[in-house]
């Protein structure tokens, strides 16, 4: 699928006052290869919760290279915010919204507000400036390899290491922007995704094998049930009460009513916990009831339910030890997911983003 089907005429007229504002008229010289930030000092921490130094030297972040005499003044003079108190220029803000606008966002759900987008993007000028402070770079053969892999899938038919003409020719018509702000716009992304993975690698939560085995159930217990829906959990325990004085009345109200009963058919214990929102505690209880018999009310993703047990096949415990590894491996890669979400939270505490009011 394209990077570049979903561009809207926004996007690309943004992207080209965007390339406009980065380079200088006449020396056509690449901007920065740091497209965010270039901080004072830079300050390698092994934690996944940083403790700044203090007293580091705090200056004012210059422009990115490139930029004319007259837009490097400029530049300098539209401060649009500060990060650990120290200024953000509008050229830094300009290229990772350039990213964003390009690529989307890598690392979840597009933004569907002003508002939202705006917190994003500065969240990834904190990341680029975080991965700057740990010395965090991206190579020539890791850029290439990326431009590569992007450029096969828009099925280009040149060689961008040699063909500069025609490169420069792709960036311009396709995303509106010069091949060197291309590469600074993969840059940024790259260098954001490698801190990820350092803070990712650098956690090591335990895992216990409760944990491991619980996880081996979710996939290998498999449950077949039939889903009647209620808003509020009075009606649901009003249908209960019905139907077990009255065998037939399940039935009787599902050919009333078809359109709140569901199956979500035979799955794995942890397709309803995921799509479902089931508790887990509730799959462990319906998968110890006897076939036909009616369970709950329980909540699940909006509103509560009751559930008549269709078909239900245990996992068999003795397969655990063959694949108990894998599970203690899906346990850790879930608790770093969730410890990278927390150190992200207290890094933007730490940082006390402020962002000024725009002009206007």
């Amino acid at each position: 699928m394209s990077y570049f089907n979903k561009l809207e005429k926004k996007h690309l007229i943004l992207a080209l006052l965007l390339a406009l504002f980065l380079f200088s008229d006449s020396s056509g010289e690449e901007i920065s290869q740091n497209p965010a930030f270039q901080p004072s000092q830079a300050v390698v921490l092994q934690h996944p919760k940083p403790e700044y130094q203090t007293g580091v030297q705090k200056k004012e972040l210059q422009p990115a290279a490139g930029l004319s005499a007259q837009d490097k003044s400029q530049a300098q003079q539209k401060i649009l915010g500060e990060l650990f108190g120290m200024p953000v220029p509008e050229g830094n803000y300009f290229i990772v919204q350039g990213a964003i606008t390009v690529f989307g966002n890598r690392l979840g759900p597009e933004a569907k507000t002003p508002e939202e987008k705006e917190n994003y993007i500065w969240g990834q000028l904190l990341l680029s400036y975080e991965a700057f402070r740990r010395g965090i770079d991206v190579s020539h053969e890791e850029l290439a390899q990326e431009a590569e892999k992007i450029l096969k899938q828009e099925n280009v038919q040149f060689d961008f290491k040699s063909d500069k003409e025609a490169y420069e020719k792709w960036a311009r018509e396709k995303i509106n922007v010069s091949s060197a702000l291309f590469e600074n716009m993969l840059r940024h992304l790259l260098q954001v995704e490698k801190l990820r993975q350092q803070v990712m690698e650098s956690i090591e939560p335990p895992v216990s094998r409760q944990e491991a085995f619980d996880e081996f159930l979710k996939e290998y217990n498999t449950l077949s049930v039939e889903l009647i829906l209620f808003n509020e959990r009075k009606g649901a325990e009003n249908f209960y009460k019905s139907a077990r004085q009255d065998p037939k009345f399940w039935d009787e109200e599902k050919v009333k009513r078809p359109g709140d009963f569901k199956r979500p058919g035979l799955v794995s214990t942890e397709f309803l916990m995921d799509i479902w929102r089931f508790r887990k505690e509730d799959c462990l209880r319906m998968m110890k009831e006897k076939i036909a018999v009616i369970y709950g009310p329980f909540p699940i993703y909006k509103g509560y339910a009751l559930a008549k047990v269709l078909e239900k096949r245990p996992a068999e415990k003795k397969e655990f030890e063959k694949v108990r590894k894998s599970y203690y491996e899906q346990v850790k890669r879930r608790k770093r997911y969730q410890a990278l979400d927390q150190w992200f939270k207290d890094l933007k505490k730490q940082a006390g983003i402020k962002i000024y009011q725009k002009e206007g």
